[in-house]
């Protein structure tokens, strides 16, 4: 368990943020009806509970008003009218400010931030929950962003995060991190903050010709999407982290070629999701009897469209501009022999063919498509290589873990990935199973691995 220290609301310094209101585009308002994001960076720290109290709580709640001074929408709130008669959005007033938690912990801190299975609810203690929703006239008003940070006396620290999907994509988060991490090193200098670090707020910069945001509203307010931030516990998975090596990734992408040489679209994203979700569909079948061998199993993740919009946004925007693409096939061809090269194929056609279909975007047909999609069966993505939080340094050098906690929200199964914390060419992959699944993927992730 982790026990209160202090709980305080971060607001932007006094008169460094206006009031600032933000319509959800087509892209933010996909993500009303899933679940919160949730991360949690570890570092190696072996301070005392004096000091953490004296000299790292004062300096984390000043560099956070510093960060939340540019990215103020996060100190707001999303804005849901309650007769659904006007669009949800993102509303920050001064005085708005962050929930934060800091607290102590007497956990296994090395336990926490190893690869090897460990129970998932032991991560639970450490990450916060959003405040209630408030009532206001006409609308009710969710909070954003809440935050938790974790003394392991004299071994470490966590922070964690929980943030509401709705009000921006993984891109966004990254870059408030890391902006917030730079203040913190450098004493609150500003100019520590790079350029790729200030947000770009313009949302006329998004298009929406056949006002797929109305269309989406309309379609998502039948749903009456859940405005409080409800935390399910798992009670019956573990957690495990498995390292791909950049030697293997060009082994299995050699692989795929071999079998499949016109293939265009062979990276080593398209190669490492393919390999996770075919071990993940067999590890399944080990443990549960599909008696349907030609039912549906399905793959999601999603592309950042910044750099694809005409004209494209800055890589700072803030908010979501992400677009979710399925790949699907049936549970026969991924449990068999030609299973990896089947999905490998899938995937890295399914994102060739839609990065050009321009229509596919303005039409919608994008997020219609997930009506389509069986979800219990559907095995999903959470995370980037491109995103690189482990180089997120407070001043304490770089985590020791990242943890995804989100990738259990889902009704199917879900992965997360990033760029391996000890090696640029590797990659860290993240899974929570039930014991006896994790234990057949474990045992099928490294022997399909040895034969490449």
């Amino acid at each position: 368990m982790a026990k209160v220290i202090e709980q305080c609301q971060v607001a932007p310094p006094p008169g460094g943020a206006a009031e600032l209101t933000l319509p959800l585009t087509y892209f933010d308002l996909t993500w009303l009806i899933f679940g919160r994001n949730r991360r949690i960076l570890f570092y190696k720290l072996p301070i005392s509970k004096l000091d953490f109290v004296q000299t790292i709580i004062p300096r984390l709640k000043d560099s956070l008003s510093l960060a939340l001074k540019h990215y103020t929408p996060l100190a707001g709130n999303l804005v849901c009218p309650i007769d659904s008669s006007s669009h949800p959005e993102l509303r920050y007033m001064p005085g708005d400010s962050v929930s934060v938690t800091f607290s102590e912990t007497d956990m296994d801190f090395n336990y926490l931030i190893g690869n090897h299975p460990r129970n998932a609810k032991d991560f639970y203690p450490l990450i916060p929950q959003l405040a209630e929703p408030k009532d206001a006239p006409g609308v009710i008003l969710a909070p954003l962003l809440a935050i938790k940070v974790t003394l392991f006396p004299n071994l470490g620290i966590s922070i964690s995060f929980s943030n509401h999907h709705a009000a921006c994509d993984g891109n966004t988060i990254v870059r408030f991190t890391r902006a917030w991490a730079l203040l913190n090193k450098f004493d609150g200098d500003e100019q520590s903050i790079a350029n790729e670090f200030i947000p770009f707020y313009g949302r006329s910069a998004i298009k929406d010709p056949n006002e797929q945001g109305t269309t989406m509203w309309n379609i998502i307010k039948t749903f009456k999407p859940e405005m409080r931030d409800i935390v399910m516990i798992p009670v019956d998975k573990v957690r495990a982290t498995f390292i791909l090596g950049h030697d293997k990734i060009v082994k299995l992408k050699n692989l795929v070629l071999s079998r499949r040489p016109s293939l265009e679209h062979v990276t080593s994203f398209t190669i490492t999701c393919a390999y996770v979700w075919t071990c993940y569909v067999k590890s399944k079948a080990t443990v549960w009897e599909e008696k349907d061998k030609n039912v549906l199993e399905f793959f999601i993740c999603a592309v950042d469209y910044r750099a694809r919009l005409n004209p494209p946004l800055p890589q700072s925007y803030f908010g979501n501009c992400i677009i979710g693409y399925n790949s699907e096939t049936t549970h026969i061809n991924l449990i068999g022999e030609e299973g990896f090269t089947i999905a490998a194929e899938l995937i890295g056609k399914t994102i060739q063919k839609r990065l050009k279909d321009e229509d596919w975007l303005h039409s919608g047909n994008w997020f219609k498509s997930f009506g389509t999609v069986d979800h219990k069966r559907a095995f999903g993505l959470t995370g980037s290589p491109k995103f690189d939080l482990y180089a997120t340094d407070f001043g304490w050098g770089k985590p020791a873990k990242l943890e995804s906690i989100s990738i259990e929200s889902g009704e199917g199964g879900a992965m997360s990935l990033s760029k391996s914390r000890d090696s640029d060419g590797d990659l860290e992959i993240g899974l929570s199973l039930s014991k006896a699944q994790m234990n057949a993927f474990a045992s099928l992730f490294s022997h399909g691995l040895s034969f490449v």
